[in-house]
């Protein structure tokens, strides 16, 4: 586990109704849970600082296994502490660093700086990612154990931009992090299936676009493999953003024979077509790409039933220069981090197929299972590390891209009004985000 990202403190929070059933109030002394209930407001020592909770739902803090934050190397689109300080707008009070940055995180010098650099820009607990391969190059592995064995305590491990697509090599991957736990995250695609050209899904609109697509058999087909390496090896993979109706049917067969296979799903996969290509706009171009409508409904139903487990962000800033282009030259990618809670409310829970509990199982518990981060994630109960979030699940916003906490701009959900606000995020009992406006 990372260090503390800001000192503990206390707080009180007062009639908030706890995963949007029962209200109560909620004290935290020293960054942890003393009381939820009637006596919370008595045990409050006189000067403990207050949050009204008035009309808003508790949650626990959410987590997020999938993030760049760009640094090192592309500071101009992202850093530690802007990516964090987005984090905390969006209601998390923990995620997960990608390792494709520049020079890549496939050390434990590097891991550590990323650490570090997440506990001086106090947001939010900041998780390195270990890259699996050296360079990302697929052929040798990285430093797994020094990693591991590191201050960061690394335990996930990703190519994510690179499928891992030598099975000999996964093979290896999975038989060495399975001694502490370890879990290999995967970006499942098959290169041989989806050339370097491609840039959308492949159908008839890619066809019709004049652009190269790649199609949902390179996903399934390694999602399909890696389940039968973990079942060989007994250790962990994670499938990296889900996208097709094939890739779910993938993860869903896999579980059922046993393995130890868990996937998460991104905001964007939920409610963005491959229709919205027919202007070019680079803004929605994204590795994998957006799909059609059927794949959409599939993997609702599959975050719904619990087939795919967690909900990740793939937050991936880009600056203008990269992203401003023809659609085959631009950068892929998308921001996701302020958006999330309110993209999952609107398709998820004001559709009706989940209650907010079951978000939080989602968006908090589950990918801090799967991430081993053992102080977040938990319930919200005495004793358990004081990680919120107080949402309003009825205010609506309106996106707006000059507001972004990001260095970014590249939002697909510029202009759109979705209805579900990020009011406070606690971090360790000190509010890091409210109403808005970033705490340090």
């Amino acid at each position: 586990m990372s260090r503390p990202a800001t000192e503990p403190s206390d707080l009180l929070i007062t009639g908030a109704s706890l995963l949007g059933r029962t209200s109560a109030d909620v004290l935290v002394r020293e960054g942890v849970i003393a009381a939820v209930g009637p006596d919370a407001a008595t045990d409050a020592a006189a000067g403990t600082p207050r949050v009204d909770g008035d009309g808003l739902v508790l949650l626990p803090g959410f987590v997020d296994l999938h993030t760049h934050l760009r640094e090192p190397g592309r500071e101009d689109a992202e850093t530690v502490r802007t990516g964090s300080a987005a984090a905390a707008a969006g209601g998390f009070t923990a995620v997960l660093a990608m390792a494709n940055t520049s020079p890549v995180t496939d050390t434990a010098e590097a891991a550590e700086r990323v650490l570090d650099l997440g506990v001086a820009a106090g947001h939010c607990d900041v998780q390195p990612i270990g890259a699996v391969t050296k360079g990302l190059e697929g052929a040798e592995l990285a430093e797994l154990g020094l990693m591991h064995r590191s201050r960061a305590r690394v335990r996930v491990f990703s190519d994510d931009g690179r499928c891992v697509h030598d099975a000999r090599v996964m093979r290896r991957a999975l038989e060495y992090v399975r001694a502490f736990d370890g879990v290999i995250s995967q970006h499942s695609q098959d290169p041989t299936l989806a050339g370097p050209s491609a840039c959308c899904h492949e159908g008839e609109l890619s066809g019709r676009l004049g652009l190269t697509g790649w199609p949902a058999v390179a996903e399934s087909s390694i999602i399909a493999r890696d389940a039968e390496l973990a079942l060989h090896t007994g250790s962990r993979v994670h499938v990296a953003h889900v996208s097709t109706a094939e890739g779910v049917e993938a993860v869903r067969w896999a579980k059922r024979r046993g393995a130890r296979i868990t996937a998460e799903v991104t905001p964007h996969h939920l409610v963005l077509t491959t229709d919205l290509l027919t202007g070019y706009d680079p803004v929605y171009k994204v590795n994998p790409p957006l799909r059609p409508a059927e794949d959409v409904e599939a993997l609702r139903e599959a975050l719904a039933d619990g087939t795919i487990d967690a909900v990740a962000t793939d937050h991936a800033p880009h600056a203008r220069h990269d992203k401003e282009h023809a659609f085959p030259d631009a950068a892929f990618g998308m921001l996701g981090l302020e958006t999330a809670f309110a993209v999952v409310h609107d398709v998820m829970v004001d559709s009706g197929r989940i209650d907010l509990a079951t978000l939080a199982e989602r968006m908090s518990h589950a990918p801090a299972r799967i991430a081993g981060l053992t102080d977040h994630g938990r319930a919200i109960e005495a004793g358990a590390p004081a990680h919120l979030v107080l949402v309003d699940p009825t205010d609506r916003i309106t996106v707006d891209p000059a507001t972004s906490h990001s260095l970014s701009r590249n939002t697909p959900f510029a202009g759109h009004t979705l209805t579900g606000r990020v009011r406070t995020t606690i971090l360790r009992g000190r509010v890091t985000a409210a109403d808005g406006e970033v705490r340090n």
